[in-house]
């Protein structure tokens, strides 16, 4: 029973340390999605308090981990791990069941599970997290209460301060699509096929037809067999989901930009209205220089008409046109607001949080081509 409890301890505390940590990473990733449960759960009001319920959650969950691992305060956290894991799985039962949120982000963006898959994870923890409490008062203690007391403050403090950096800056580990050296449309993209799935309406047999040999001129089949469903298989792998280029018009200028086969760069602002000021004065330099060496330079957000008209109103130096794409879209391809991305033949060569947008001059765009375009 010694041993099952130590294993039980340390699997428990090490799952925990790496879903704390991958969190943490990410704060304001993890801060949006607190906002989603806000927002599922009617408490739009709460959602202020995301990015500041987000470091405090992540250090919570990621200390007490720590302290189970090495084996501090046993008879307190293990009590906390019990009901830390039991509002856990609570949640994660009632998303199984309703989908409220469709991602519950226990492990960030590192590893995405469903629901139910969340769910299970939790109940087998669940188990070894009963071995541990059940088991507390036989734990015998390392540290003297001294020691133990500055390991939580030491721990703590460290992991609020990771959070915060991450914050402030970008995420030092990226787990999303748009990291560093990712491609994000494949080469010579190839056509899409159409499979079509129809029924018979004797014996209800489906069968699937590639959409060019479907027997439509055989009136016999036409009125035997009816349509069901379409599936698309698209060869191209892409990472952009649900990311678009539109003009003021309204044309799709995704591939025409991601695939541009010299330099490009994005501003990306998911909410111009809310964007930090300071930074569109640094860049409009940026701008200017860019469009003077002729890189292409584009502005991006998922803001309206109006917010976008007040924006050229509060800078209108900045005579330049501004594209639009889905605010969430942009929220995944950088943590910041707004933020510069580099591509070039759609792979990502730089990213930029507006408190770190280097001057135009000291970008390495050979080292940086050399380095991630194959």
């Amino acid at each position: 029973m010694k041993n099952l409890r130590t294993f039980s301890r340390i699997l428990v505390g090490l799952v925990l340390i790496f879903s704390g940590f991958v969190k943490g990473v990410d704060p304001l990733g993890t801060a949006y999605k607190i906002t989603d449960y806000f927002e599922a759960y009617h408490m739009i009001w709460a959602s202020p308090l995301s990015l500041y319920l987000s470091i405090l959650l992540c250090t919570f969950e990621f200390v007490l981990a720590v302290l189970l691992v090495i084996n501090v305060k046993m008879k307190q956290v293990a009590w906390l791990v019990l009901l830390l894991m039991s509002f856990f799985t609570a949640v994660t039962f009632y998303d199984a069941l309703y989908s409220p949120v469709p991602d519950c982000g226990c492990f960030g963006d590192a590893i995405v599970l469903t629901n139910w898959e969340t769910f299970y994870k939790n109940l087998v923890l669940m188990v070894f997290v009963l071995i541990v409490f059940l088991g507390r008062n036989k734990i015998k203690a390392y540290f003297t209460t001294i020691k133990e007391f500055s390991i939580i403050g030491i721990v703590s403090l460290l992991f609020i301060w990771f959070s915060v950096y991450n914050y402030r800056n970008l995420p030092l580990i990226n787990f999303r699509p748009w990291k560093v050296g990712n491609k994000m449309m494949s080469d010579n993209p190839q056509p899409s096929k159409f499979y079509l799935v129809y029924k018979n309406k004797q014996s209800g047999e489906t069968k699937e037809y590639l959409s060019n040999e479907l027997p439509w001129q055989d009136t016999v089949w036409v009125a035997n067999w009816e349509y069901v469903s379409t599936r698309e298989d698209n060869p191209n792998k892409s990472l952009l989901g649900a990311f678009a280029i539109s003009d003021s018009a309204g044309t799709d200028m995704t591939e025409h930009f991601v695939r541009n086969p010299e330099f490009q760069f994005f501003i990306a602002s998911y909410n111009i209205k809310e964007a930090n000021k300071e930074a569109f004065e640094k860049l409009n330099p940026f701008i200017e220089k860019a469009n003077s060496k002729g890189i292409s330079i584009i502005i991006l957000t998922g803001s309206s008409s109006e917010e976008i008209a007040e924006f050229k109103k509060l800078f209108p130096k900045m005579n330049y046109e501004i594209f639009t794409s889905d605010d969430i879209a942009l929220k995944a391809m950088i943590r910041s607001n707004p933020g510069l991305v580099l591509l070039k033949k759609a792979v990502v060569l730089g990213q930029w949080h507006w408190r770190n947008i280097p001057d135009f001059d000291e970008v390495e765009f050979d080292k940086l081509e050399k380095e991630y375009v194959k």
